[in-house]
């Protein structure tokens, strides 16, 4: 049994939801938020059912800290045994899932003095900071981490194969169709 971000959509699951798998033949359970078809092709906009995670390394001194994103798959399984350890004391179960490290649990509520905010410095790209909800702290080899999840949620959007296999999108192709699925979302709204 597990429990999600979103207890009263536990039965959406059953119903609507879709797993992907990556490379390394992790998955990822999501639900299937919109589905739309653009010149017969069917797109669907996934939202994990478990909250995603990251880890960061703090590094600096006092003064000048600096949060960097752990990625590295061989630095985050070094981690992991910590992390899910950590995490299981506020009864969320850490979970190596398919693009995104994941949660299962209840969430606790939003305190402002646990937010973080995440500059992302990209010069190709005009992004907005992006906010993080601390879940936990620990120490590995004399060097601390934080556990965050984004308050604003993960979406992947895919298009489903002749076989019914959702296959995520490249940032190239996102961006040739983003506009005419914006427009078709936006006609559906009004």
């Amino acid at each position: 049994m597990y429990s999600s971000q979103f207890p009263e959509d536990n039965d959406k699951a059953q119903a609507g939801s879709i797993t992907l798998t990556d490379e390394q033949g992790r998955t990822l359970e999501c639900y299937v938020e919109h589905s739309l078809s653009v010149e017969g092709q069917e797109y669907v906009l996934l939202l994990p059912v478990d909250a995603p995670v990251e880890i960061f390394a703090w590094q600096g001194d006092d003064e000048e800290e600096e949060a960097i994103l752990v990625e590295d798959d061989a630095a985050i399984d070094e981690l992991f045994a910590n992390a899910q350890a950590v995490l299981s004391e506020h009864n969320l179960a850490l979970k190596n899932t398919a693009y995104a490290l994941t949660v299962a649990g209840e969430l606790p509520p939003v305190e402002d003095s646990e937010l973080f905010t995440l500059e992302i410095e990209d010069e190709d790209a005009d992004l907005e900071p992006e906010q993080l909800q601390l879940l936990a702290t620990f120490y590995q080899d004399e060097q601390e981490y934080a556990i965050y999840t984004p308050l604003d949620p993960l979406l992947f959007f895919a298009r489903l194969t002749k076989s019914g296999q959702p296959e995520l999108l490249s940032p190239e192709e996102f961006r040739k169709v983003q506009p005419l699925l914006e427009e078709q979302l936006f006609n559906e709204v009004e």
